[in-house]
């Protein structure tokens, strides 16, 4: 079976490496000349456990290509995958051209069947308009050939990916076709041999789904979240609240984790396009812009805990965080809780030092030279009056406690993560606040 995969992004890379593995020839195609000479050079542009060796494997094999042209596999392909970058507008909401791009260059060039699946998160409704855009363009070339639409959005977890592909807990299709569900079904029986379910919805519904779901998973956050910062007001251990309320089997212990904020490429975006959505459609969806808010209110949180250890006097102070990227296992830095933490220290006249151990690139290429990159952990808290940790990464959980006492200047540790237990680090003699 032979698909070709439209953006190499995380989505798109990661999707056409699962697929080759399964024996699929996945043609992966990115407007980005620069991107696709180091994807044929071997070099990936993204961390995510387990990709690499993935890519290289099925590379070597023929399995796996790179090209800037979609017209050249366009006629030899039963399926098209668009997984095309899909950023928020100024006003939240999902920014279509790219997906749109794709549907009029399929219109102007298949000479055959195609089912052209949108892989890429979207609002209800872009299917029906790629579809338009389709037969917009073969009504101007003045031939008839039939196609299909279909919606099938991911549900990938940054740094467990491949394992979330390869062993999804459901695959979410939504399609007009009985020929459409036909080809579908045989794409994914590979991946659903172990009895891994498949749903199949209308177009709309499947493009909903992918919104809804982390639309809760984002209110689940922000809800622990608020419940943290009330715990602290009454000397409630948020930990234990956790630990009560997500023994019931109705709730649940999953995303109930309180912290300084979530970030990445998904929830602050599709909770803003989500929003957007409504608006376009004369509702208000007060939970989620509530839901939003308390996620801003949250990313500050560690500053102020540290404004009240320094009584608001950040003259000459040096700081350490670790951690940069917005959860473990990857290097994405989009919309993460460091950056408005690095802003608001920097605004206050910190120098601040960061380690981490997969984002320093990343955070080099975001913000240059207005933090001090550290070579490790420990040199990180070299002389420091404070240490930030922002991403539970494992190589912080264990620390050596008394090699920092030694080599901090004032054993300060405010814990955006609540890794660390209370009672131990008062014990050894820092000052710990947590969320």
């Amino acid at each position: 079976m032979n698909i070709a995969i439209v953006g190499t992004g995380y989505v798109g890379l990661v999707t056409g490496a699962c697929f080759s593995e399964m024996g699929i020839n996945v043609t992966c195609v990115d407007v980005d000349s620069i991107k696709i000479q180091k994807l044929n050079q071997g070099l990936i542009p993204i961390y995510e456990p387990g990709l690499e060796d993935l890519v290289t494997k099925n590379f070597k094999a023929g399995r796996l290509k790179f090209t800037t042209d979609l017209n050249s596999c366009l006629n030899e392909i039963e399926v098209l995958f668009n997984a095309v970058g899909t950023p928020p507008d100024e006003d939240g909401s999902a920014d279509l051209r790219y997906v749109l791009d794709v549907a009029h260059t399929v219109g102007k060039n298949i000479d055959k069947y195609l089912l052209v699946v949108t892989k890429s998160t979207v609002p209800v409704g872009t299917a029906a308009k790629v579809k338009t855009v389709i037969q917009e363009e073969l009504d101007k070339r003045g031939v008839s050939i039939p196609f299909d639409v279909a919606s099938n959005p991911e549900f990938l977890k940054e740094g467990t990916a491949i394992k979330d592909f390869m062993g999804p807990d459901r695959v979410i299709v939504g399609t007009e076709s009985e020929k459409a569900k036909n080809l579908m079904e045989r794409l994914y029986k590979p991946f659903t041999l172990n009895h891994y379910r498949m749903i199949f919805t209308d177009i709309p519904s499947a493009e909903m789904i992918k919104y809804a779901a982390n639309a809760m998973l984002a209110t689940r956050i922000s809800f622990m979240n608020d419940i943290a910062n009330l715990c602290q007001l009454v000397k409630a251990d948020v930990n234990m609240v956790r630990s009560g309320i997500g023994s019931d089997s109705r709730i649940g212990s999953k995303f109930l984790y309180p912290g300084c904020g979530y970030g990445g490429s998904c929830f602050p975006k599709d909770v803003k396009a989500l929003i957007k959505t409504a608006a376009q459609n004369g509702y208000e969806m007060q939970v989620l812009k509530a839901v939003e808010a308390v996620n801003e209110n949250q990313k500050s949180i560690l500053f102020k805990k540290l404004q009240k250890i320094f009584n608001n006097d950040f003259s000459g102070k040096t700081v350490a965080l670790w951690g940069l990227a917005f959860k473990p296992e990857t290097d994405d830095m989009r919309e993460a809780p460091s950056l408005v933490l690095i802003d608001l220290l920097l605004k206050a006249g910190c120098n601040i030092r960061v380690y981490d151990p997969v984002s320093m690139d990343e955070c080099m290429r975001r913000l240059g030279d207005k933090v001090t990159y550290s070579r490790d952990m420990y040199d990180a808290v070299l002389d420091v009056d404070a240490m930030l940790l922002l991403t539970e990464w494992k190589e912080f959980r264990m620390p050596a406690w008394e090699v920092l006492k030694k080599v901090m200047k004032n054993p300060v540790i405010v814990d955006g993560r609540n890794i660390y237990d209370k009672n131990e680090m008062k014990a050894t003699g820092f000052i710990y606040e947590n969320i």
